[in-house]
């Protein structure tokens, strides 16, 4: 075996372990508190009002895409929810 299958094998591992992980990210929470609070119908309204296209918003509930710094300031912007608050929502609860 060489060199470059090794690395190869290796990657392969560590996507396998990553694919087990839990993911700390949850973006539903997020995303439903924000169309709560702002008294919005659903994700189509909630693209409007943030003024992102849609696939971005079903990309984020869908888990393919993470919260960016940009987006997240939108989100504070429109809402007023503080960062801090948005972080916490995003974020997967500890037991």
């Amino acid at each position: 075996m060489n060199v470059r299958q090794k690395k190869l094998e290796m990657i392969e591992a560590m996507n396998r372990a990553r694919a087990l992980e839990p993911s700390s990210f949850v973006p539903n929470k997020l995303l439903d508190t924000l169309i709560e609070k702002m008294n919005l119908k659903n994700d189509a309204e909630l693209c409007r009002v943030l003024e992102v296209q849609p696939p971005i918003i079903s990309k984020i509930r869908h888990g393919k895409l993470a919260v960016g710094a940009t987006i997240l300031l939108r989100m504070h912007e429109k809402s007023e929810i503080t960062i801090r608050e948005l972080k916490e929502l995003s974020a997967t609860p500890v037991h």
